[in-house]
């Protein structure tokens, strides 16, 4: 049993790891709203594409608005960090119990 252990850990990890570089992506994608970066710049496109489809899917679902503020990067970070303690906690958790 310590090999199922073994690999719920492991996908803990990675999950941990994949969800606090997604995070970080948010948040320079909440920084470049700030400016105005050239949109043709292949990393500002690759943030843009990584977020595009979370963000609007939160900002589809927030039924107010705010003046302009958009606050679905500060959303869509909550979520990261309910998924990192809820789902990763819960990955570690089982993976101490079958080891």
């Amino acid at each position: 049993m310590f090999i199922m252990g073994n690999f719920f850990e492991a996908i803990a990890v990675v999950l941990d790891y994949a969800l606090s570089i997604f995070m970080w992506i948010i948040i320079a994608r909440a920084v470049l709203s700030w400016v105005n970066p050239d949109p043709y710049n292949a990393i500002v496109r690759f943030i843009t594409n990584a977020t595009e489809p979370i963000l609007y899917q939160i900002r589809k679902r927030i039924p107010f608005d705010l003046g302009g503020l958009d606050i679905s990067p500060v959303i869509a970070i909550l979520i990261v960090i309910f998924l990192q303690t809820f789902v990763v906690g819960s990955l570690h958790r089982l993976a101490y119990t079958l080891s």
